[in-house]
């Protein structure tokens, strides 16, 4: 009886709102939201952290009309926008790779990624996985959790919208993937226009040199081993967005 006295109305919306919430995250988390894991699986984690964070939500005006489904929607894009903000930095991981492959002469070595279900070229597929493994060791989902923890007191459930400042930082973030990706690929690419303009001088002084034979290989070699020395820093500084995107997210959403 007291089980049924506790499905108040209250009680059941607060739970709705808050499950909308993290299923929003779930479909952008780069985490979570991993295609190869099944979505009753999905549907099972959020379940379960509904029922963990459902003590610290809290509701101030209870609508049971047709304004719980704009409260519902609203709660859904405040998952996907926050899920989003952590995707485009792998997205810039994935940009600086897609770079890399087509100076190494990789883009038509594409398989299909397991977590978009899309062709990716393989060195976009290693760094992000990469990438992800670096997220993790650094307990950047339980930051996540814990910015859903917060949020929770900061922002009541139904009452986000998504305010200019938080569109902007979003415009500005899609540009940074291709900058900063570009960035990120840049001594490869360096390093390939070196060796083009060096394998340009012999072929002018040695019309003998094959360059289709010797010089692609040594282009690739030479790629690969630019790529190992600068792996570890462009993971670092992955790291140092993925903490920056995680400081403006409480700027932004806890206004």
């Amino acid at each position: 009886m007291e089980f049924v006295n506790y499905l108040g109305d209250k009680n059941v919306v607060t739970f709705m709102l808050l499950f909308a919430r993290l299923s929003g995250l779930v479909v952008f988390f780069p985490f979570f939201s991993h295609n190869v894991i099944p979505m009753v699986i999905k549907t099972t984690i959020v379940f379960f952290l509904t029922m963990f964070l459902f003590p610290f939500a809290k509701l101030e005006a209870l609508h049971l009309d047709s304004f719980f489904i704009l409260q519902i929607l609203s709660e859904v894009i405040f998952g996907m926008i926050a899920g989003l903000m952590l995707q485009i930095i792998f997205a810039i991981i994935m940009m600086a790779g897609e770079q890399i492959a087509f100076t190494m002469g990789f883009t038509m070595a594409s398989v299909i990624d397991p977590s978009s279900g899309t062709n990716m070229p393989i060195t976009s597929q290693i760094l992000h996985l990469l990438a992800l493994l670096f997220f993790l060791a650094f307990d950047g989902h339980h930051l996540m959790l814990l910015f859903l923890k917060y949020s929770l007191g900061s922002i009541t459930l139904g009452g986000f919208y998504p305010h200019e400042n938080l569109l902007t930082y979003l415009n500005q973030g899609i540009l940074n993937i291709f900058i900063i990706g570009f960035t990120m690929s840049f001594p490869i690419l360096a390093i390939s226009l070196l060796s083009d303009v060096i394998f340009g001088l012999l072929m002018k002084t040695m019309p003998q040199f094959n360059l289709l034979v010797i010089g692609y290989p040594i282009k690739i070699a030479l790629g690969f081993i630019v790529l190992i020395a600068i792996l570890l820093v462009m993971m670092q500084y992955f790291k140092q967005l993925i903490i920056q995107v995680f400081s403006n997210m409480q700027t932004l959403f806890f206004v």
